[in-house]
């Protein structure tokens, strides 16, 4: 898609890729070292992954998760992440998974986790 910025991406960011995904750092980080795993094929929504694809993710999620361990010895957990329509709050319609580093105090109070994009809901 040519006005896609994921189908369009510089090759210099790309820090890794498979047959089916490629990964960056994310341009407006969460977190230091927040990566996003984004498919070649443009679609907008995980739930258009193929199987082969899901797998293919599973595995990049793994392997980056070690990888991120590896270089930052104080990252003590993750959220993972995947905006789906736009009322998720998708705003590149071109399937990405998040994946953000976490360490210990880097909020308040991480009880909830992702419960935190409904706001109210993030405590209980």
């Amino acid at each position: 898609m040519s006005d896609c910025i994921f189908c369009n991406i510089n090759q210099s960011r790309i820090v890794d890729s498979n047959e089916y995904f490629y990964v960056i750092l994310d341009v407006y980080p969460v977190t230091e070292l927040h990566t996003l795993i984004i498919p070649h094929r443009h679609i907008s929504s995980y739930f258009e992954l193929s199987e082969e694809e899901q797998s293919s993710l599973f595995l990049l999620l793994k392997k980056h998760k070690g990888k991120l361990q590896k270089i930052d010895s104080t990252i003590t957990g993750f959220n993972m992440g995947i905006n789906d329509g736009e009322d998720a709050g998708q705003t590149v319609f071109h399937c990405h998974v998040h994946l953000i580093p976490r360490r210990k105090g880097d909020v308040k109070n991480a009880k909830g986790g992702v419960r935190g994009v409904i706001s109210s809901k993030q405590s209980y």
